[in-house]
């Protein structure tokens, strides 16, 4: 939609650009109409495919659910039958005093021309006995037949087999039948002694098949196909295709899927397909309606919205023609009024002729005017409140404790008339200083900013008696870039007395810096305690940090204010943008990291005045 809407953007720019504002406003009408009639029919167009569709599926859903009854009903027959010989005859017979081929004949006799051969055999493979054909082929070893080991696997369950050619018996007329065998294992009764057994119903496939042929005859919409709980194709109407490699089907997708219907493409073709499962089989019925087939009822449609949406755009082209003619002229005068502003008068004469709309414009217009030059003088005051607030936050970094203790280790170290540690700790002192004034200057070269961090934890190496140790790996490729001055000095006042302080270890703080590209990072590193990810997410915001200190303190717990670095961050980002800043890397039990990120500028006297202007 976004590419849509961008290519039209494109046309109107080429198409208006140079032209009146008659013309201008008859295309621009014209052409939002226009597509708007397009959208309105292509969404119409749509919805009736969507319902279309819709109905198809419901219309599929009933004839697919009156093809499964139908089938069941089949079914249910089969398993009718096979009760019928397993409750009333073989449960209630002794094989070794009587035989029950009459039932057996009786039964098959009252449906031979759905059933090809019924027949019973022991647990061994042996044939107890059969109807029609009783002879066994000497070949035929019923052990290795899948409905026979299904049977004993599912000993409660009837187990329908796929479509198969019965080949256990000999006939005379030397025809071989394409069944489907209901197996289940029954309890045979011989001299008092139980036994186990198969009972085994073939039904004529012929049946199965004729059903489904007819109800892929009577589908309006696709064609039906059936397979079992695996997959398995069980009757398809394009069997001969499937068999030959010439056409495939989904059916192991459809085999591990719910009842329902789907849309999905196969082969590259969009198509919905319908499944239901088949009672006491498990085998799913399926019906395949490929997208295309809902497609073509629908061209009449489609052509009568085309007509309709060419009559509207043509309607509203005439509506726009009137319509333009009524407001260009007053447009026109204002738009003399427009060029005034443009030339910079932010105190034009603005018409107020024309009609309603054109006058509202026009009082709009000079209230924009008037909105415009508040702003600026906004602006104005908010850049002077900033540069402000930047220079206070510049003379909040000299903390006046850290100056009392500093010249308290002085002091110390002058009562212990250790003259040159006294002496080193004031220059020290006094080049802090100097970088911390730096002529008024907000921006000094990295440089400097590494010296004065230098200074200063030279000084409270002294006055923490040199309890951490402390590494400057800069490299010199970034010391004559830019930095905001005094950037560093308050990561490490935060690296000395909530990460390393009070340590039972030695500390360490690492400061790291390097250039990547046309950015520079900083790394300021402590091994101290650390602290939780959600708790390094929330420093850098006033309001969240001080959240989290509420939720999370505990007696003796320590949490700094957060303002050094936040002053920090503000102050980067106010400088050179909001792509750069501070970040907080830290785990618990695995230190601290405060990066600072700049971008490589070099250093220059005007470079301040060239940052400022951007």
């Amino acid at each position: 939609m976004r590419k849509f809407l961008g290519r039209i953007t494109s046309f109107l720019e080429r198409s208006l650009s140079g032209r009146g504002i008659h013309i201008t406003i008859i295309l621009s009408f014209s052409l939002v109409a226009g597509v708007s009639m397009i959208l309105i029919g292509v969404l119409f167009y749509s919805q009736v495919s969507r319902r279309e569709q819709k109905r198809t599926v419901e219309r599929e859903e009933q004839f697919l659910n009156q093809t499964r009854r139908t089938l069941e009903d089949h079914l249910h027959n089969m398993r009718r039958t096979s009760d019928a010989l397993y409750y009333i005859g073989i449960k209630n017979t002794d094989l070794a005093k009587e035989d029950i081929i009459d039932e057996f004949n009786l039964l098959y006799e009252s449906d031979k021309d759905n059933l090809v051969s019924i027949a019973l055999y022991s647990s061994d493979g042996e044939l107890v006995t059969a109807c029609p054909v009783s002879t066994v082929k000497a070949t035929a070893d019923v052990r290795e037949q899948d409905w026979f080991s299904q049977a004993f696997a599912q000993v409660e369950n009837l187990h329908f087999s796929t479509p198969h050619v019965q080949d256990l018996f000999d006939e005379n007329v030397g025809q071989y039948h394409w069944v489907i065998s209901v197996s289940r294992a029954v309890e045979i009764d011989r001299a008092g002694f139980p036994a186990s057994g198969v009972l085994l119903v073939d039904m004529n496939f012929d049946s199965v098949s004729q059903m489904l042929t007819k109800a892929n005859a009577d589908s309006m919409s696709g064609y039906i196909y059936v397979c079992d709980s695996d997959g398995n194709i069980i009757f398809h109407p394009r069997q001969k295709l499937l068999n030959s490699g010439f056409y495939a089907e989904d059916s192991q997708r459809v085999a591990a899927r719910a009842d329902g219907s789907y849309t999905e493409s196969f082969k590259g073709e969009r198509r919905i397909t319908v499944q239901k499962t088949v009672s006491y089989t498990g085998w799913k019925l399926v019906s395949v309606i490929p997208v295309r087939s809902l497609q073509l009822g629908l061209n009449n449609m489609m052509y009568l919205a085309i007509l309709m949406i060419s009559l509207s755009i043509l309607g509203m082209v005439l509506v726009n023609l009137f319509v333009t003619n009524r407001i260009t002229y007053p447009i026109l005068r204002l738009e003399e009024s427009v060029q005034d502003i443009e030339a910079g008068n932010l105190n034009p004469d603005i018409s107020y002729e024309g009609p309603r709309e054109v006058s509202h414009l026009a009082r709009s217009l000079d209230s924009s005017v008037g909105r415009i030059r508040q702003l600026m003088d906004d602006l104005v005051s908010e850049q002077e409140e900033k540069r402000k607030s930047e220079l206070e936050a510049l003379q909040s970094q000299i903390n006046p404790h850290f100056l009392y203790n500093a010249l308290d280790s002085v002091v110390w170290l002058i009562e212990g008339e250790r003259d040159q540690d006294a002496v080193y700790t004031v220059k020290e002192l006094a080049n802090l200083m100097r970088v911390s004034i730096s002529h008024g200057r907000t921006v000094i070269p990295i440089r400097d900013e590494i010296r004065h961090a230098q200074s200063y934890m030279n000084i409270q190496n002294i006055r923490y008696r040199n309890s951490f140790e402390v590494d400057f790996d800069i490299a010199e490729e970034i010391m004559d870039g830019c930095t905001v001055k005094l950037i560093i000095q308050p990561l490490l006042e935060n690296a000395i007395y909530y990460g390393i302080q009070g340590m039972e270890e030695d500390g360490c703080i690492d400061i790291h810096g390097w250039r990547d590209g046309d950015e520079v990072f900083i790394d300021v590193t402590d091994n101290g305690m650390g602290m939780p990810e959600e708790q390094a997410e929330t420093l850098l915001d006033p309001v969240k940090s001080q959240e989290y200190k509420k939720e999370h303190e505990t007696p003796g717990m320590r949490h700094g204010n957060g303002v050094g670095l936040i002053n920090v961050d503000m102050r980067i980002r106010l400088m050179f943008g909001d792509d750069y800043g501070l970040q907080v890397i830290s785990e618990p039990d695995e230190g601290t990291t405060m990066r600072i990120h700049l971008p490589y500028i070099d250093y220059s006297d005007d470079v301040e005045k060239r940052l400022k202007r951007r």
